[in-house]
Formats: structure tokens, sequence, C-alpha cells
């Protein structure tokens, strides 16, 4: 009999989407100048993921692979046919891409990025996580040429 995992997956997606959510609200209220956004930043883009990540171990382990795994497709397809593993897939999304949004925030706060022109950064991060990394990084650069006066050189 397969092991049983420890939390109902249903509950865990849920209650994980409302953690997440609230995150992301409070990145995108955190603006660079207000004295309560470095500790906000953390909280969302570092103990919320970690706490994803402890569930996430504790649902794999709970589970084990199910004759799933990862060198194919359809192992992976296997793995996310069962709702604990999925619901541990999901909240890999949600902390990565949580962690990688309040990294955004903070940088861009160094960098100087007016809030407005990071808020569209944040919620690309938040819906498809690669895109918004790689908008920021886009970003940066030209933050960074503009910086140093390389711009149209």
């Amino acid at each position: 009999m397969p092991n049983m995992p420890a939390f109902d997956p249903a509950l865990v997606f849920s209650l994980a989407n409302a953690l997440a959510g609230v995150s992301w609200i409070a990145l995108a209220a955190s603006l660079a100048g207000a004295r309560w956004a470095p500790r906000t930043r953390f909280v969302a883009g570092r103990v919320v993921p970690l706490i994803f990540a402890a569930v996430y171990v504790l649902l794999f382990a709970s589970t084990g692979l199910q004759g799933g795994g990862y060198d194919s497709l359809a192992a992976v397809q296997r793995l996310m046919a069962v709702p604990a593993l999925l619901t541990a897939g999901w909240l890999h999304y949600l902390a990565f891409d949580l962690f990688v949004g309040a990294w955004i925030a903070e940088r861009s706060a160094a960098l100087g990025i007016p809030h407005p022109i990071v808020l569209p950064l944040l919620g690309l991060t938040f819906l498809f996580g690669p895109a918004g990394l790689l908008a920021f990084a886009a970003m940066r650069i030209v933050c960074l040429r503009r910086r140093s006066g390389t711009v149209g050189a």
C-alpha cells in the first residue's frame, strides 16, 4: 500500500495559495523607502518560502515517488498524477517565485528603480516566474547602463 501524505493536499493547496497571495500583496505594497519594507520583504520572500519548503519536504517524505521520477516527461507525469506530489510541485513554484519576487523588490530598491516600475515586474513574476526574472534582468541592465552613462554608446 502506498504511503499516505500527512496532509490533505487540497487543504495544503488552498492554505498555501492564500499565504502566497498575502505575501505577494505585501511585496507589492513594500515601497523602497518605507521603514517596514525590508522586514516585509524578508518575511514574504524568505520566511514564507521556507514554510513552503518544509511542507514540500514533508509531502514528499510522507508520499514517496509513487512510481514516478524525473528522467522523462512520462515519469514526471506519473508524479503529478498523485495529488500530494502535485501539491508539492505547486509549493515548489510558490516558494521559488516568491523568493525571486522578493529579490527583485530588494535589488530594485537598492538600484533606486521607482516602485511603479517594479510593480509590473512583480506581477509578471507572480504569473510567469521566469519571464518576470528575465524582465528584471533586462531592466537592471538598462538601469546600470544609464547610471554609468553608456546608454546609446
